[in-house]
């Protein structure tokens, strides 16, 4: 299969402080071997697809607390916001609302490291769901806090390659997003033995970053969860999809963008991910975050000419058919 030879065109329009993925004429057909493939952007750095009866989940959040701001980041305050606002040594408790209305099914979630928003829904949805989670011990050891059976627990380091009934999931070592200028740097692990609840500092050590590569109806798709790679661990890979960090410390990485499409050899697809604003609930205002958004996507027109760049919104559907 041509790598160009499955996806529809896309363009992505800018509509106030929000961007829409807005389909356009298909200009190419393709039948993937095993069913449709269908994603779904949930905020920050969380993302559902589908392909025939398989789901799975990237770094599902949806909660949207109130949280601590990532190092360097300020917090987060507007007018009429009437939440609660948590700090590091307080408990916060997943939305299960939320989580019951938009992550309804799973097969296997996928967790790139285990900051709280990246992590906090994972274990009442892997509890709700039955699904395996696949992570860094310190993501298994917030998993077993909450009492997620071991049987659902898939402890990964970086290197793995597992098969399963209808796709395949190779773990890549990665790195974090150099945060605060550069001085972002933890070693840290969440430990064995802790106890729910957990307050956020106890469910934010990183415990090392991972990304993933997913084969699935003749596709394969590569999701990073921060705005940084290891150049070595993904030279020669050739996705058709990439879910690639689009927030602002990119700018901290040399020649970031320039750089993952060359490597990848210009991807047909790229969705942006984790660049919005995850202390804000869903719904308010993301202005600030689509002007680094709309450079980002001006980076990889410049990288990478007929590569597209689509934006969903919150909960669209977007069908790679």
């Amino acid at each position: 299969m041509q790598r160009r030879d499955f996806l529809a065109s896309f363009a992505a329009v800018g509509v106030g402080d929000r961007l829409l993925a807005t389909p356009l004429e298909s200009t190419t057909t393709h039948t993937p071997a095993h069913g449709d493939v269908t994603i779904q952007y949930l905020g920050t750095a969380g993302w559902l697809l589908r392909s025939g009866s398989a789901a799975l989940l990237i770094d599902p959040y949806v909660s949207r607390i109130n949280g601590p701001p990532p190092p360097g980041a300020a917090p987060y305050s507007e007018s009429g916001d009437a939440r609660p606002v948590y700090k590091w040594d307080d408990t916060a408790v997943a939305d299960k609302a939320a989580i019951d209305e938009h992550l309804a099914a799973a097969d296997v979630i996928l967790v790139t490291h285990t900051h709280y928003d990246h992590v906090l829904d994972v274990p009442y949805t892997a509890l709700k769901t039955r699904a395996a989670v696949i992570g860094t011990e310190s993501t298994q050891n917030v998993m077993r806090a909450y009492d997620v059976p071991e049987r659902q627990l898939l402890t990964v380091r970086g290197g793995e390659d597992y098969e399963f009934d209808s796709f395949s999931v190779r773990v890549i070592p990665s790195l974090h997003s150099a945060l605060d200028h550069k001085h972002y740097f933890s070693s840290a692990t969440a430990p064995a033995g802790l106890k729910a609840p957990l307050t956020l500092r106890q469910i934010h050590p990183e415990g090392g970053t991972l990304a993933f590569l997913v084969r699935f109806a003749g596709m394969q798709l590569l999701a990073f969860g921060s705005m940084n790679y290891v150049e070595r661990e993904i030279d020669g890979l050739r996705p058709d999809i990439v879910i690639a960090g689009a927030g602002q410390s990119r700018h901290e990485v040399y020649q970031y963008t320039k750089r993952l499409m060359g490597l990848l050899a210009f991807p047909p697809i790229v969705f942006p991910t984790h660049w919005d604003n995850f202390l804000a609930p869903y719904g308010a205002s993301q202005r600030a975050a689509l002007e680094s958004l709309h450079a980002f996507v001006h980076e990889v027109s410049v990288a990478a000419p007929r590569t597209r760049v689509i934006v969903p919104r919150y909960f669209q559907t977007v069908s790679c058919a």
